[in-house]
């Protein structure tokens, strides 16, 4: 049986991200090299070089693969581009996503649908096309294990926010499509479970923190009594993503200061 540290081990693997360029997934995606990953980058362009440096000075290989998110046939063509290049995936973290926020009653289509794409469309594509990646790979014989994959979820896949209907539809769809790939791939040595941020400092949270009502009631309602930072992310992902999760599937892991707890 194998100890502690191997169990939370990465060594020898590779994990694609998306989001990796900033705030909780660049975080989560020096983790991952922290542990021993080689990371797979997905960015909209290779101008920012800061996670890729960040993770090769840990000692770990980065590949930038440039796509655009917001496009179904550039999402389409980037686990095949990929697979090409003949790289094996054993981790897929979905942590690319954005924010729209209009009153419901004038939230135009255009924010609507490209809400949906990014953060439900995409996800979906990049899960399906791992995930018969994965199926085709040899199984680790003692963990039944072929790979792991995580998305982010939000607090808003349990809540529905305000002013933010696209969001929390997008994230609730995170949740419903992790454990409904769950039920399928589990058994067959594919972990997929989700990460729920609670209140993050982060750039997607601006408009919050700066509306001083909202972020003075929020913070009295979180029991650690702080907004969240990216790091407190790094123990989530190197956990579902190892084998020290190799019985967890279909889950979405808040990680919220306690905020669903109250």
């Amino acid at each position: 049986m194998a100890n502690v540290k191997e169990l939370f081990s990465l060594e020898g693997q590779t994990a694609l991200v998306t989001g990796g360029t900033r705030g909780i997934g660049q975080a989560m995606a020096l983790a991952l090299a922290e542990a021993g990953a080689d990371i797979l980058l997905v960015q909209r362009d290779d101008s920012n070089q800061f996670t890729k440096t960040a993770i090769e000075a840990l000692g770990r290989r980065a590949t930038i693969y440039v796509a655009d998110l917001s496009s179904p046939s550039s999402v389409s063509s980037l686990v095949p581009n990929i697979l090409a290049d003949g790289h094996r995936i054993h981790i897929l973290l979905n942590c690319g996503g954005i924010q729209r926020r209009h009153p419901a009653h004038q939230f135009p289509d255009d924010d609507w649908h490209a809400v949906l794409q990014v953060n439900l469309h995409t996800v979906f594509t990049l899960c399906r096309d791992v995930g018969a990646h994965m199926l085709e790979q040899p199984s680790d014989l003692a963990l039944n294990r072929r790979g792991s994959i995580i998305n982010v979820a939000s607090l808003l896949s349990f809540q529905g926010g305000i002013t933010v209907p696209a969001y929390a539809a997008s994230k609730g769809g995170v949740a419903q499509l992790t454990k409904a790939l769950s039920n399928e791939w589990a058994s067959k040595g594919i972990s997929v479970n989700a990460i729920a941020p609670g209140y993050i400092a982060t750039e997607m949270n601006t408009a919050l923190m700066q509306d001083k009502d909202r972020a003075s009631s929020i913070l009295g309602r979180i029991p650690a009594g702080r907004w969240g930072s990216p790091q407190d992310f790094k123990g989530a992902v190197v956990f579902l993503g190892s084998a020290a999760s190799a019985y967890v599937s279909g889950e979405v892991l808040t990680v919220d200061g306690g905020w669903m707890g109250r």
